[in-house]
């Protein structure tokens, strides 16, 4: 990496995380995951009956002494990332109990909007051995505009697709990383102890990225951030400062086969389309002055005016403001709640033929 002029694009850094993002140049990256040291508390409890560790977790590989200093280190990589970070991107946050509150007020205090926090329910979680807590079935991420004002991604109609044609809810359920995903070391055992399962940072990735777009880890472990995007055709930076999971990450992303193009793509996104009004539909004589639009159950029918507002009984204005009259309702979406009637007695949502100017358009 050059000296803070140049986007290492698709690369592992060799580096500890807070040095490495200051030679990073401000604006630059469009999403950050980030996977940080859980802040263990109480080491002691990491430990089964029989005192062996659960996961491999030591204290060597979490060093912090006190939460004064895990929050000191907090504070400046989150700096860093919000530098680095363009004004309309975003970043998540994972962690545990142990870290994910201490984070969230921090990204709070430092300017950043927080849009969602989204819970990973685990399918096959480590039991509680000591018999003297809840079963930790569930970690935390935390998703966060740079500030109030981005206009963020949110791929709302891909996450819907995914989920059934349902709107994606804020509990995703996923295993644990096992199997032939799991990274061992030359022992067997894992190599990393907390290696989140790719498919988790996959669905991330589709939620608030395009392809193309750059991803950043700040804390990149054994590269699962970096696999997760070079299969779905966005670019990455990685950062880690543990040469064994460099090298670990860069034999794993030299098996891993990006999509085509085609099938990474993202439902298109309603923000990035071009702005079409009503009267542009009126003034192509695709919903001509003087011709009726009706709602689904045909229980209220408007006359089109010249002008694109509609009339119904004493209710006129806008598509939007007629709509939400008759329902009594605060607001409506005309473009989902009006219909043309065909010739042959079918309805047509006014969005269709919206999304058929923005297709013949080019839009």
């Amino acid at each position: 990496m050059g000296t803070g002029l140049d986007l290492p694009l698709d690369e592992v850094l060799l580096g500890e995380c807070i040095s490495t993002l200051k030679r990073l140049p401000p604006a630059s990256v469009h999403m950050i995951f980030a996977d940080p040291p859980y802040n263990l508390q109480l080491k002691g409890t990491l430990r089964r009956p029989d005192d062996s560790l659960v996961d491999g977790v030591d204290d060597a590989w979490d060093q912090f002494q006190s939460f004064a200093a895990y929050d000191a280190f907090t504070r400046e990589w989150l700096i860093e990332a919000r530098r680095v970070l363009r004004k309309d991107g975003t970043i998540w946050v994972i962690g545990s109990y142990h870290n994910i509150f201490r984070i969230g007020a921090l990204l709070q205090d430092l300017g950043f909007w927080i849009l969602n926090d989204v819970i990973w329910r685990k399918a096959n979680p480590m039991p509680n051995f000591r018999g003297r807590r809840f079963t930790n079935a569930h970690e935390t991420m935390i998703w966060a505009a740079r500030g109030p004002e981005s206009r963020y991604r949110f791929n709302y109609a891909a996450m819907k697709a995914l989920n059934d044609d349902v709107q994606m809810r804020s509990d995703w359920y996923f295993p644990l990383c096992t199997g032939a995903e799991r990274l061992r070391d030359e022992a067997g055992g894992k190599l990393h102890p907390t290696q989140k399962p790719e498919a988790l940072v996959a669905r991330v990735l589709l939620a608030s990225t395009a392809p193309g777009e750059v991803v950043l880890d700040p804390f990149s472990g054994t590269g699962t951030t970096a696999a997760a995007a070079r299969r779905l055709g966005r670019r990455y930076i990685g950062i880690e400062q543990d040469p064994a999971y460099v090298a670990a990450s860069e034999a794993r992303l030299r098996q891993v086969v990006p999509m085509d193009e085609s099938a990474a793509l993202a439902l298109p996104n309603k923000r990035e389309q071009p702005r079409i009004a009503f009267g542009v539909l009126v003034e192509r004589g695709l919903v001509p002055a003087g011709s009726a639009l009706v709602d689904r159950n045909r229980r209220w029918r408007a006359t089109v005016g010249a002008d694109a507002t509609l009339r119904c009984g004493t209710a006129t204005g806008s598509i939007h403001k007629v709509g939400a009259a008759l329902q009594a309702a605060p607001s409506c979406n005309g473009w989902t709640f009006w219909h043309v009637e065909t010739a042959d007695g079918r309805l047509r949502l006014l969005d269709e033929l919206r999304q058929e100017i923005i297709g013949r358009d080019g839009g």
